[in-house]
């Protein structure tokens, strides 16, 4: 079947496994670390922060890589089938509602705020707020995170400090290590910088608020970045105070360990480290696989799906349970929508 195929058509298309290419983002702040991480070539010699790896945003909209599908977008494929993609969730959501990222941080990312659902006077038409979650996979001795407020600080803190050029100075940080997990509930003042590579997994918004920048000049317009200071104060939780990494939760020790990370209103996150064949994949949901290390395939019909370093596959709600192969010892995020 082509991409040219028709609504009417659908029934003659069984789901698959459907992997998607990423959508790399210039960012003033990134590297060329993401380079060693997903198999599609970073585009010419410029910083690279992002690659949107799960998106259905028609400025930045996956697309399916290969099979009968290839080409179409996700948000098409979820027109055409979204009982067979969502399953029980079907009708439940306007557009797939997780956007998920790897971001290589060299500099420091600006010192910001996202918005919660429920703060519309800040979200433009369509959007939701943004809650989002951080996986560390690579990080060095000058990597930090910023995320939560110091306990004590109120709002005129904030705008003193941000007056004085010192915000940071009211904002708690550590230094991250891999494997390290970090959820960041909206309404959380959070930055992250100094040589570290993250998994993103967050609502599908695109709202940011900038209390500050770090002094960072954008050499494509030789000028600062905009700031947003009171949309971001107006969009602190205060109530939020200093944030450290999560501690895994252990469901299942063979045949592969399994954690749980996030468990949350928008999204669950689990990591999957193992060599022997284990389960993914939900019956009547659909589920999202990442491969952050080492190599496998996904088996699901008779057919197997490669799954490579960086590869990110999703499971519609039709394919249920699948078996992954590794080769080798793999490490595999599996992140599902809440039910």
């Amino acid at each position: 079947m082509s991409t040219t195929m028709k609504p009417r058509d659908t029934a003659q298309t069984a789901l698959y496994p459907l992997r998607f290419g990423p959508i790399y983002q210039y960012r003033l702040w990134g590297g060329r670390r993401l380079a060693d991480l997903l198999s599609a070539p970073l585009p010419v010699d410029e910083p690279i922060g992002e690659a949107w790896v799960l998106s259905d945003r028609d400025d930045h909209a996956s697309r399916v890589a290969d099979g009968p599908l290839k080409g179409r977008t996700l948000g098409e494929v979820l027109e055409l089938y979204p009982e067979q993609m969502l399953g029980k969730l079907a009708g439940r959501y306007p557009r797939f509602p997780l956007l998920l990222k790897f971001l290589d941080v060299r500099e420091m990312l600006s010192l910001q705020v996202h918005p919660a659902d429920d703060r519309k006077d800040l979200l433009p038409a369509g959007e939701t707020g943004k809650t989002e979650a951080w996986v560390v996979l690579e990080a060095g001795a000058k990597s930090r995170i910023y995320a939560g407020l110091k306990p004590g600080t109120m709002a005129d803190d904030l705008r003193r400090a941000i007056a004085s050029g010192v915000v940071a100075d009211n904002v708690a940080s550590f230094i991250p290590k891999q494997g390290d997990g970090i959820f960041l509930p909206a309404g959380t003042v959070h930055s992250l910088g100094g040589d570290i590579v993250v998994f993103e997994i967050q609502e599908n918004s695109d709202v940011t608020f900038r209390l500050d920048d770090w002094g960072h000049v954008d050499p494509k317009t030789g000028r600062p970045r905009a700031l947003q200071v009171d949309q971001a104060l107006s969009a602190i939780d205060m109530t939020l105070g200093a944030v450290a990494p999560v501690s895994p939760v252990v469901e299942e020790t063979t045949p592969v360990e399994r954690e749980r990370l996030f468990d949350c209103e928008h999204f669950r996150l689990w990591r999957l480290r193992g060599q022997s064949p284990f389960a993914v994949g939900a019956a009547g949901a659909p589920r999202v696989l990442v491969c952050i290390e080492g190599t496998g395939r996904v088996e699901h019909g008779g057919e197997t799906y490669t799954a490579g370093k960086g590869d990110v596959l999703l499971l519609p709600a039709a394919v249920g349970a699948s078996v992954f192969q590794p080769s080798g010892t793999v490490t595999v995020l599996e992140a599902a929508l809440p039910e």
